[in-house]
C-alpha cells in the first residue's frame, strides 16, 4: 500500500519534531550532573552519538578558613590573707563559737576560736 506524498510528509515531520524533542530531553538529562557540580552554571552543546564527558572534572574542594590562634592568657593567682580558717563540716562534730555564741556554719569567723562540741540530737527528736 502506497501512502501519498502529504501524508508521508506529515509522518517525515513528526518524526523529525520527535527526533528533535528526544535529543534537546537526553540534552537536558545529560546537563543535570553538570548542573549540581557547577552550581547552578548553565551548559549548552551539541552532542554527536551518545554523550562522553572525559574533560568534565568536579570542581575544587572549598577552602576552609580557620579562626586565627590567640595564646591563652596566664593563670593569675591571687593569694588570700592569714584569715582564721574555718573547720570543715565533714567531720564528727560540731563547732561552737562562744562569743557570738552560734555554731559554724551560721557564722564563718570566730575571733576567739571554734570550740569543738559532739553533736547532740534535738529534744523530742
Amino acid at each position: 500500500m502506497r501512502l501519498s506524498n502529504e501524508t508521508e510528509e506529515a509522518i517525515m515531520n513528526r518524526m523529525k519534531a520527535a527526533l528533535t524533542l528526544s535529543a534537546v530531553l537526553l540534552a537536558a538529562t545529560a546537563s543535570a550532573p553538570a548542573l549540581a557540580w557547577h552550581h547552578g552554571r548553565v551548559h549548552f552543546g551539541v552532542v554527536i552519538g551518545a554523550p562522553f564527558y572525559p574533560w568534565y572534572y568536579p570542581p575544587y574542594p572549598p577552602y576552609y578558613y580557620y579562626p586565627p590562634v590567640a595564646p591563652a592568657a596566664p593563670p593569675t593567682y591571687i593569694e588570700q590573707g592569714g584569715a582564721q580558717a574555718a573547720p570543715s563540716q565533714s567531720s564528727s562534730y560540731w563547732y561552737y563559737c562562744a562569743e557570738s555564741k552560734t555554731y559554724y556554719p551560721y557564722v564563718k569567723e570566730c575571733p576567739g576560736g571554734w570550740q569543738r562540741v559532739t553533736p547532740q540530737p534535738a529534744p523530742g527528736g
